[in-house]
């Protein structure tokens, strides 16, 4: 008896190579008095004129804009109705709370979900996100997460917000004991900066965002430095004017940075607008978030500038003049929780620790933004602690 035994041939299957580009397109626009019926803006951005239908929206509101716009709900209210071939609104706004307590509760991102649901929004409907910086981390996670991505409007009502979170493509909330632990890279539709909102703002938060302003012209525009350091007093006295000039050139610093540099969704290990941030996330956390962002900031800046001129990279006038300049805004550069157990690096109060959740972050490569000069950052990948804990005592004294 015969017996075939046909050999098996295996197959040699070469990778299917495929590279996807996507363009995403969304302006930042500047007015006033949004929900002025007569303001045309807001329903101009979300009506198409191809389609006939009134586009349904949901917004989210941060708790803390009503303590001092108590009428922005009826103004809202109104202001779909008469655009309502335009917009309308598919349920109730949410109220959630403002600064990080919005994003240190899941169950609001459920909740935001929930109604989305109940309200039959889509992927062609809005989710307004109307608050400070936290609050619409979480709206656009929210939304980005919501069939897989439903289109988000964000209305910043900060400084803060306005000049920088509130313009770019990140979105998150916190977990675990750390900052933006979930969350996504997903930009906006549009963004609405509307100037009358910072005149709801306390002395704390009007001065906290402008922290995010001296950090950009720090690593990228010395003159835009100069722009603040200059006219501190008029920030600090709540200029307007000049408070507008400080929004928009930061706001156009990050966008630029964002569609030029390369690497929006950081898919690399860089991430150079974060410039003193490592610590500013820690502290936050260290102080129970009692310590607003921008206030965290600025002492991030401080540290991260002394680090710099102690590596010998900054000179001592060009460092005196960060910290001066910080000073001069208002800001307190040195708090107890800087100096916390920092011979402990396992400690859970250890500001280093930061470092290494910043590595995490971006992917377990450290890579720090340190200053070369001014408006002109410069990266690195070591950080010697010996020298921080200099910097610190510095600072202290």
């Amino acid at each position: 008896m015969v017996i075939d035994i046909k050999q098996k041939t295996t197959l040699n299957l070469q990778p299917i190579r495929q590279s996807v580009s996507v363009s995403f397109n969304y302006n930042v626009y500047f007015t006033t008095n949004l929900f002025e019926l007569k303001n045309p803006l807001l329903s101009q951005v979300i009506g198409v004129k191809t389609e006939k239908e009134p586009k349904k929206i949901v917004a989210v509101v941060d708790e803390g804009l009503l303590a001092s716009r108590r009428e922005l709900l009826r103004e809202l209210a109104a202001y779909t109705k008469s655009h309502p071939n335009a917009l309308m609104l598919a349920a109730e706004p949410i109220i959630v709370p403002g600064g990080e307590a919005a994003k240190n509760d899941p169950k609001l991102v459920e909740q935001i979900h929930q109604i989305i649901d109940n309200a039959g929004l889509c992927r062609h409907s809005y989710l307004l996100g109307i608050g400070g910086g936290a609050v619409l981390d979480l709206v656009g996670y929210a939304a980005a997460t919501a069939h897989r991505g439903i289109r988000l409007i964000r209305i910043p009502t900060t400084v803060l917000a306005q000049n920088d979170s509130g313009v770019g493509v990140k979105n998150g909330i916190n977990a675990f004991g750390k900052k933006n632990f979930l969350g996504t890279f997903a930009p906006p539709y549009a963004v609405l900066n509307d100037n009358t909102f910072l005149n709801t703002l306390g002395d704390r938060d009007w001065r906290s965002g402008i922290a995010e302003a001296v950090k950009v012209a720090l690593v990228k525009d010395a003159d835009f430095f100069e722009f603040i350091r200059t006219n501190a007093t008029a920030l600090v006295c709540r200029d307007m004017n000049t408070m507008q000039e400080v929004i928009y050139r930061c706001a156009q610093l990050h966008m630029e940075h964002i569609a030029n540099n390369g690497d929006p969704f950081e898919m690399g290990s860089s991430r150079p607008l974060d410039f003193g941030h490592w610590a500013a996330h820690k502290l936050e956390h260290l102080t129970n978030y009692n310590l607003r962002h921008g206030e965290a900031v600025a002492i991030g800046i401080a540290l991260d500038s002394t680090y710099s001129y102690l590596l010998g990279l900054l000179s001592r006038l060009e460092w005196r003049r960060i910290l001066s300049t910080l000073s001069a805004l208002g800001f307190t550069l040195y708090i107890p929780e800087l100096a916390e157990q920092l011979s402990q690096l396992e400690h859970p109060r250890c500001l280093f620790r930061g470092l290494m959740e910043f590595r995490e972050h971006l992917g377990g490569k450290l890579t720090l933004t340190l200053l070369q000069r001014l408006g002109k950052g410069i990266e690195v990948h070591e950080a010697h602690l010996s020298l921080y804990r200099q910097a610190i005592s510095l600072m202290a004294n």
